[in-house]
């Protein structure tokens, strides 16, 4: 029997008309993309709009964190905090990177032959809590938060930040912080904790005095009295220990006191160096 060649030829030719039709609909799509395309590209020149920005950018932004109102418009000296050997480090464990400390981690610190008093990210978290809760912050007095780790990362904290309360989200903030360098403000593009160029004493205004903090300092004075004998005019630096044991350096201080006769946790111990301040600038 002839195989019958006509309708071989028919279905090669619905084959190519089928062909044919998809890409002549490829073609209009195409015209149709660039036809858009071209509607809403803008002319060289002219800047792009900041939606758009933030389109490119956005994929790239940390969970922002809220901002606490504060009267930040005020001219008057301020204070400057700085915490010094910070106990935050970051490792991996497991699968996944964490911000050490000796509660969760004690396994891994006692492998590794660390020392669980030197992974205490609470004392760094207590601290900036006690500072940016103080009536002299609320007031508009602070001017700036520094915290260096004890490996030697230093980073800033803007004063109107608001801290979370909790330990846990406080320790997911540092590690984005430590590996994405910033954190922003919530719907804005504000960084409200950035890792910054040490030394920190490049960020210091040119009138300030620098007060270092040490239980084993000969100097013992009452901080009240300490603060008044300075003149209005300069800019206070308290440099506060941020770790469980030890001292601060001393290369940048230009006096280092002690404020009790015992010893005094980081947080009790700006706590009362901001009551002095309220009370010699009459923040009640």
């Amino acid at each position: 029997m002839v195989r019958p060649y006509a309708i071989k030829g028919k279905k090669r030719k619905t084959r190519e008309e089928k062909y044919d039709r998809e890409e002549d609909e490829e073609v209009e799509v195409e015209e149709k993309e660039s036809a858009n395309r071209g509607s809403i590209e803008k002319p060289k020149g002219e800047a792009p709009d900041e939606e758009e920005e933030e389109d490119e950018s956005g994929a790239h932004e940390l969970v922002g964190i809220p901002i606490a109102p504060s009267d930040q418009n005020t001219k008057k000296a301020g204070v400057i905090f700085v915490l010094e050997k910070a106990s935050l480090e970051v490792a991996k464990v497991g699968k996944s990177f964490q911000l050490l400390n000796s509660d969760d981690h004690a396994n891994f610190l006692r492998k590794n032959k660390k020392n669980p008093a030197y992974c205490r990210p609470d004392i760094a978290h207590q601290a900036l809590l006690a500072i940016l809760d103080s009536p002299i912050n609320k007031a508009g007095r602070l001017q700036a938060v520094y915290v260096k780790t004890e490996k030697g990362v230093l980073f800033e904290v803007k004063p109107h930040v608001r801290i979370p309360r909790t330990y846990k989200r406080f320790s997911g903030i540092m590690l984005q912080l430590l590996q994405q360098h910033k954190i922003t403000a919530v719907g804005k593009r504000e960084s409200l904790l950035r890792l910054i160029k040490n030394p920190v004493t490049q960020y210091f205004p040119v009138n300030s005095r620098k007060i270092g903090f040490s239980y084993s300092s000969e100097k013992l004075v009452k901080m009240s009295k300490y603060v008044d004998a300075v003149d209005d005019d300069v800019n206070l630096v308290f440099v506060v220990g941020a770790m469980a044991h030890g001292k601060i350096g001393t290369e940048y201080v230009d006096d280092f006191i002690a404020i009790s006769g015992y010893p005094l946790s980081a947080a009790m111990c700006i706590a009362r160096i901001t009551e002095a301040l309220a009370e010699k600038w009459n923040v009640l």
